[in-house]
């Protein structure tokens, strides 16, 4: 049991005849207690596609994630640490904290720890891993524990995609004497979202709504080993546009970059081959590290994400973290008790906020965000594909979209080209953006957004629809409309694939090169960005057209500087590269 055996390592400095006086008050504590209860999250609807399909075994398993509270101050302390280290202004900039560091920062109480072991002993529950700190903990339940646990009914739903999920959807409770010892429980109440699949464009869909070639430009096809490439984005579409440099042949040791992937998504190494061979990427793509176990299997969203990180940024080392379950969580917990988990990582993944079950969880998923960011460790979201409407759809108010609201992430959102060649950009309509309904507006997009804000040529949507005192996303942008889809190799065949899900691996490995420059001159990584990359406006093509409605009436136009359809714009990597190299 890891959450046991760190708990029973962990020293206090009291002696023994002390500390059995305490686990005695301690376990007089919970005997009391045992019968109040304190109710966490209250009853939740199942989201959208989600069917009830009865009562499972009381045998059958789920895994949940206990967020453990911090000492007083600590998460002042973090933020606080994580703005000093990430704004290039700061006299701190680049000194991440050590994932030791980390951990001694968010370590629990050990009268907490001790607390909570001796609850789950009650319940015989012996599995358990954590974080570093171990503030998060997972742990494998039975149905009959986990009712019996949180004094609520466990009940199995299916997904029109074929997922499955054992959810409390009545609510749930704790022990009172756990109150303020455990601040919410992750994945018992809350659903997991629809995959965040790319749109997938059949040869013969792709004729007939794109012209003929199967892409909607005219520019020459780099792919040469691959004719159905044509007219689509392709490694050198990229480099043109986004004045990438030509693949080096030698990286810093330390230069490392993630793409994460859930339930299924696997890869396999001969579209791998396939794409390096037809499209030239020499040396060839491939998967430097598993982390979760992958199986040699087909998954376009997979593929995608591992072929065009690495089209932008090979030979640099790409790990691939995977988990059978489609959890926020567990890629959390994997990377914040991983030491070397990688320093960029690309995920597609998200939902609306308003189908996350509590304000107290997405304020304890950013302090996860945080202590990665703090460890110098940069982070990429897709930032959705319904535009301002988000997956709950459209209505009367726009739907923010979560991770993608958060400020502790980069959001990453979606164009097309303008026109049928290589040159300037347009929002994507179906891109993720607008303004967060939950975490106000940050201090280093403040200048941006207010900017956009009071500027006419914004044509603002009705008031009514949005939070304009909101964290406003995305940050960034790339390609990734349906117009130009990108030419990924899946099933041994060439295919057209679209979605903010390709746009963000590209961004993750434009800022993957960036840390290689700082890393071979044995700097800092970059770690969180936005701070940097609101202070580089210069550093971006600006996107000055479009508006992501999703083609359903309101929606946020694109404008000079900052907006929430394509954030700061698109990368440069050129006037990026000399920003990064101006950095202290």
């Amino acid at each position: 049991d890891v959450y046991k055996r760190q708990v029973s390592t962990q020293s206090t400095g009291d002696s023994p005849s002390n500390m059995r006086h305490l686990m005695l008050l301690l376990a007089l504590v919970a005997v009391a207690a045992a019968h109040d209860r304190v109710a966490v999250e209250g009853a939740t609807q199942a989201p959208t596609n989600w069917a009830l399909k009865g009562h499972p075994a009381k045998s059958d398993r789920m895994t949940v994630y206990l967020f453990l509270a911090h000492k007083p101050g600590a998460e002042a302390q973090l933020l606080q640490t994580l703005e000093a280290v990430s704004d290039p202004k700061s006299p701190q900039y680049g000194e991440h904290l050590t994932m030791a560091e980390v951990a001694t920062l968010l370590a629990p109480s050990y009268e907490h720890i001790t607390l909570v072991d001796q609850w789950l002993d009650q319940h015989n529950v012996t599995q358990g891993s954590t974080t570093a700190p171990r503030d998060l903990v997972e742990l494998s339940l039975t149905v009959e524990q986990a009712e019996n646990m949180f004094e609520t009914e466990i009940l199995q739903y299916s997904h029109t995609e074929g997922m499955s999920a054992l959810r409390a959807t009545s609510g749930y409770s704790l022990p009172s004497h756990l109150d303020g010892v455990i601040t919410v429980v992750g994945d018992l109440s809350q659903f997991p979202p629809s995959q965040s699949k790319p749109i997938v464009t059949s040869a013969e869909t792709s004729r007939k709504l794109l012209g003929g070639g199967g892409g909607g430009g005219d520019w020459a096809n780099d792919c040469t080993g691959a004719s159905s490439c044509k007219g689509k984005v392709t490694p050198g579409v990229l480099r043109t546009r986004y004045k990438l440099p030509t693949q080096p042949t030698k990286v810093s040791a330390n230069s490392t970059m993630a793409v994460a992937e859930f339930q299924g998504q696997y890869y396999d190494d001969n579209d791998l081959s396939k794409f390096s061979s037809g499209c030239v990427i020499n040396p060839a793509v491939k998967v430097s590290k598993n982390v979760g176990k992958n199986v040699e299997k087909a998954g376009v969203e997979s593929l995608l994400d591992i072929e065009y990180i690495s089209a932008v940024a090979n030979p640099i080392p790409l790990t691939v973290y995977y988990a059978a379950e489609y959890s926020l969580l567990n890629w959390i917990k994997t990377v914040g008790s991983t030491p070397n988990p990688g320093w960029v990582h690309s995920v597609s993944y998200g939902n609306d906020e308003k189908q996350q079950t509590s304000v107290d969880y997405m304020n304890q998923v950013n302090v996860q965000f945080q202590a990665i960011g703090a460890r110098g460790i940069s982070i990429l979201f897709a930032s959705g594909d319904q535009g301002v409407w988000g997956r709950s759809g459209h209505g009367a108010t726009f739907n923010p979209d979560f991770p993608g609201g958060s400020p502790y992430i980069t959001a990453v959102g979606g164009t097309d080209f303008a026109g049928s060649s290589i040159g300037d950009e347009t929002a994507w309509s179906a891109g993720g953006g607008g303004f967060s309904n939950t975490f106000a507006r940050p201090s280093f997009q403040d200048k941006a957004v207010s900017g956009y804000l009071s500027d006419s040529s914004a044509d603002l949507p009705a008031a009514t629809y949005y939070n304009a005192s909101g964290r406003g996303y995305p940050d960034v942008a790339a390609l990734g409309g349906q117009k130009n889809p990108y030419c990924v190799a899946t099933n041994g065949f060439f295919s057209g694939v679209a979605g903010t899900s390709a746009s963000s691996p590209v961004v993750a490995g434009v800022f993957a090169l960036l840390n290689d420059l700082r890393l071979s001159a044995n700097k800092s990584p970059l770690g969180w960005l936005n701070p940097f990359i609101y202070q580089n406006p210069q550093a971006f093509n600006d996107v000055t057209s479009g508006k992501n409605n999703a083609g359903l009436g309101a929606g946020f136009t694109a404008i000079k500087g900052w907006d929430p359809a394509t954030g700061m714009g698109t990368p440069n990597y050129q006037a990026l590269a000399a920003a990064v190299n101006a950095l202290p």
